[in-house]
């Protein structure tokens, strides 16, 4: 039974993301302190805050519109990887990771959306 929004698969899978993600950060140039790593950083946990946000939401309106702002960082994200691996700041096969884990994620927040609507 989920009670609290750490409960949601959707949530624990976009936490792992956000482990990632700093992760991934971790090793970027110092000059992008202030861009590329703030931005990212601040787009993922964006997907895990809106995501909690919309599970304390008590209509349909308002929880699929944070799960869908949930969906838009994790956008924003992807094309913050985009340009970090076209500017050689990861390599392929953490390219691939972050992938598999921001497809995974999109697909659940999707299923989240779906649930909030049809209620």
């Amino acid at each position: 039974m989920i009670q609290r929004f750490t409960d949601l698969h959707a949530w624990q899978e976009a936490h792992k993301l956000v482990l990632l993600v700093y992760k991934i950060t971790r090793s970027y140039p110092r000059e992008e302190q202030f861009g590329l790593v703030n931005q990212s950083r601040r787009a993922v946990v964006s997907i895990t805050s809106n995501i909690a946000e919309g599970f304390g939401r008590s209509t349909r309106k308002d929880k699929v519109n944070f799960y869908m702002m949930a969906r838009t960082s994790l956008t924003e994200l992807r094309n913050q990887m985009i340009i970090a691996r076209d500017l050689m700041y990861i390599d392929t096969k953490t390219d691939e990771q972050f992938g598999a884990s921001a497809e995974s994620v999109a697909k659940l927040i999707s299923g989240l959306e779906r649930s909030a609507s049809d209620k």
